[in-house]
């Protein structure tokens, strides 16, 4: 039976990109004839023939993305909407972004207010209840790891298990042995979390894990805070405790809770990486700050968001078989928050 040809056989046999071959589709005026002439000619000699949906909705399209955000604290957000401008400006899309809890007050789900305003797709970003899942009705894709969704609705993730493995190999082959993790709601962290246990458990060494209430900067300062109680020097009452801190390395699974983590270790007159090594994760642009030169796992979210653009692209153009998953390995990025434990811990 023969293959149906797709847009991405058109641009092989063209020899140019796919967005290129859907600016000749729509007639762009931007496109030089050259290569309009080659797109024209693979299009004849394949008998391309654009599906129906996407044809039905050619002059409808508003030309958009809605993209569903948890936070806007959260850098992860920044990097993986620059991935999402890569893949989709070059066909002319323009990207809106909505946090989960901006207009909750208004009990407004950004789902249903991406769809009043016909948006051409959405990129579920952030989590959005199952309810809303169910109402999507146009093309989407989940970026990252969220909680259960609509089986349909391709999935562009980072192992976050292996990234929370990697961080935990990485302080274990330094030389610590007492490793916390300051973990939080949400099933990133939980996949972040679960990587760290295991790594542990494979090495004998115990997990301690600290519950922040939020995956934010302030309460893993709380959480950390509380664990240390009087271990090292409060400098705000200026006594000095005797005791040593309860671990020499820290994991915290993502880069503000990291940098709060810092902070509750500084408030207590205790030096990273000389005290206690700390890593992160997320690779944010914070994590590269030099005042911070924090080590963290990077799940590459500017390729993420490539994916999750370049996926939603197809569903848009009607490709009928989408890759329903893909799940890229993490890397760690070394930088000046870890260290081996000083002589004696």
């Amino acid at each position: 039976m023969r293959k149906t040809p797709t847009i991405y056989d058109v641009a092989e046999r063209a020899g140019v990109s796919k967005s290129l071959v859907s600016l000749v589709l729509r007639g762009s005026p931007r496109v030089s004839d050259e290569k309009r002439e080659a797109v024209l000619a693979a299009v004849a000699e394949l008998d391309y023939t654009p599906s129906r949906l996407a044809a039905g909705l050619a002059g409808t399209r508003t030309r958009s993305v809605g993209v569903v955000i948890d936070e806007f604290e959260n850098l992860w957000f920044a990097t993986a909407l620059a991935g999402l401008r890569s893949a989709l400006g070059d066909d002319g899309y323009s990207l809106s972004v909505a946090d989960t809890a901006l207009n909750s007050h208004l009990s407004l789900d950004p789902i249903d207010v991406f769809r009043s305003l016909r948006v051409d797709g959405i990129v579920l970003a952030g989590e959005a209840s199952a309810d809303a899942a169910q109402r999507l009705a146009v093309p989407a894709v989940v970026l990252g790891t969220r909680s259960a969704l609509e089986p349909a609705v391709p999935v562009i993730a980072s192992d976050e298990t292996a990234g929370g493995r990697l961080a935990a190999a990485h302080l274990a082959e330094l030389g610590h042995r007492s490793i916390a993790c300051v973990s939080a709601p949400g099933p990133s962290a939980a996949a972040r979390e679960a990587g760290y246990r295991a790594e542990m458990a494979d090495r004998g060494l115990e997990p301690v894990v600290l519950r922040a209430d939020q995956t934010s900067e302030a309460a893993a300062r709380r959480a950390l805070a509380g664990a240390l109680g009087g271990a090292g020097r409060d400098v705000r009452e200026g006594s000095l405790a005797s005791a040593e801190p309860p671990f020499t390395a820290v994991f915290a699974v993502n880069d503000p809770m990291a940098v709060g983590v810092i902070g509750a270790l500084r408030e207590r007159g205790l030096e990273v990486p000389r005290d206690v090594s700390v890593v992160g994760y997320d690779d944010s642009p914070l994590a590269a700050y030099e005042l911070v030169s924090l080590t963290s796992v990077s799940g590459d979210t500017a390729e993420l968001g490539e994916a999750a653009g370049r996926t939603l692209l197809a569903l848009l153009e009607g490709e009928r078989d989408p890759s329903p998953a893909q799940l890229l390995a993490p890397r760690l990025v070394v930088r000046r928050s870890t260290a081996a434990p000083r002589a004696g811990r």
